[in-house]
């Protein structure tokens, strides 16, 4: 199959930056926008090879990849000493991403992100594994020219059998993709594209072809775990469930009830599937509605919970809508309280990269502290071991457990 890759040949790009560019990558920041760029020795394509040299030493600072299809024109890889990026570049990359999840797959798990972008010094790629299939999601054209070797180092790493490749919808919609698609098997034979996976003992089903992202969130995994642990005995409502696996874990850590609420009919549809994988005969109810509406219906009907999830899709892709996302934690938040038992817990979260994680505390404490709702903070949770964070515009996911007394 190896025919498939593209043989992309890169050139070598000189460029000196502006001041504040250059002390940026100094400091090993990875992006450098197309207006720190003072001078650049020739037009560059997706994936050529851009030195970074000093202004005033002529010396090495970095090197990167350049970029034309983003403002971000050059994503940085290499600091400080110049190197070949060759197969062994790459294998030294690769192995070291690998040992920072390594404590993650001693535990009965074996779905991870591989490569988490820039966090793992590869800036707009994103590998998954699911149990014997890897998902390559590419976020840039410039990784194009290096995909042979990215594939040879994914099943180097992960023992992977199967390959899938995904694209971003930017790079989809680019003329230069050398005859590579959306959702193709780069490696291996794909039996089935619901791909079957263990997350702490629990099976789910990800859809390596159609599926969102890369066919599911593998980020939430350490609060899923923990909402299982939390779960016994008591009733559970997911609200933007997607599919369910905060509902699976409240359900095999004993729950007498769960409700999953979610906008989308095929989402709840996944979400009984991934229940059916591991349970039979539970009390699983599933809510087609908008998440507001859905819960203003259940304060009416006045029903409680035990313990609620409030997990919601990213609200704000751009600046300009943080606040707008504010509002609607806000929003969510004083609906939540209200469906809580006394002494339940409200798990708050956000992977609006945007909301920075103080932003987003103070906002929720203070929506509750408005409505009146005396709470406790029992903890505040991150990212998970195979979401590693390099850079703090990388951090988006956020959740905090709140006790409403």
């Amino acid at each position: 199959m190896s025919n498939i890759f593209p043989n992309i040949k890169t050139e070598t790009l000189a460029i000196k930056l502006f001041p504040a560019g250059e002390r940026s990558a100094k400091k090993r920041h990875p992006w450098v926008f197309e207006s720190s760029i003072k001078k650049i020795s020739k037009e560059g394509k997706a994936g050529d090879l851009a030195i970074i040299y000093d202004q005033k030493k002529n010396k090495f600072i970095a090197l990167g990849l350049y970029d034309p299809d983003s403002p971000i024109r050059l994503k940085l890889i290499q600091f400080g000493e110049s190197a070949k990026i060759d197969e062994k570049w790459f294998e030294h990359i690769f192995e070291k991403a690998f040992l920072k999840r390594e404590s993650l797959l001693q535990t009965d798990t074996n779905s991870y992100r591989l490569i988490h972008g820039e966090n793992d010094r590869l800036p707009g790629l994103i590998v998954d594994v699911y149990d014997q299939v890897a998902v390559i999601k590419i976020y840039s054209r410039i990784w194009l020219p290096f995909l042979e070797i990215i594939s040879n180092q994914v099943s180097k790493t992960s023992k992977s059998k199967v390959q899938v490749l995904r694209m971003s919808r930017n790079v989809q919609k680019s003329k230069e993709l050398f005859g590579l698609r959306e959702g193709q098997v780069i490696f291996g034979e794909l039996e089935n594209e619901n791909v079957l996976f263990k997350e702490h003992g629990l099976l789910f089903s990800a859809n390596v072809v159609k599926g969102h992202k890369t066919g599911y969130f593998l980020d939430h995994r350490h609060n899923r775990k923990k909402v299982g642990e939390l779960a016994k005995g008591k009733t559970v409502l997911d609200i933007f469930a997607y599919a369910g696996g905060f509902s699976v874990h409240a359900l095999c850590g004993g729950a007498v009830e769960v409700v999953s609420l979610d906008i989308s009919n095929q989402a709840l549809e996944m979400s009984k599937k991934n229940v059916a994988l591991n349970l039979e005969n539970v009390n699983h109810r599933t809510l087609a509605a908008d998440a507001f509406e859905g819960m203003q219906n259940l304060i009416n009907q006045k029903k409680k919970f035990d313990l609620i999830i409030i997990d919601p899709p990213s609200f704000a892709k751009r600046e300009s809508e943080v606040e707008k996302a504010l509002n609607s934690y806000v929003r969510l938040t004083k609906l939540g309280a209200k469906l809580v038992k006394k002494d339940g817990i409200l798990l708050l979260a956000s992977c609006s990269s945007r909301v920075k994680s103080d932003q987003f505390f103070e906002t929720v404490e203070f929506a509750m502290k408005e409505g009146e709702i005396q709470f406790e903070l029992l903890e505040k949770t991150f990212h998970d071991d195979d979401h590693p964070i390099e850079i703090s515009e990388a951090a988006y996911l956020k959740c905090g457990y709140y006790k409403i007394r």
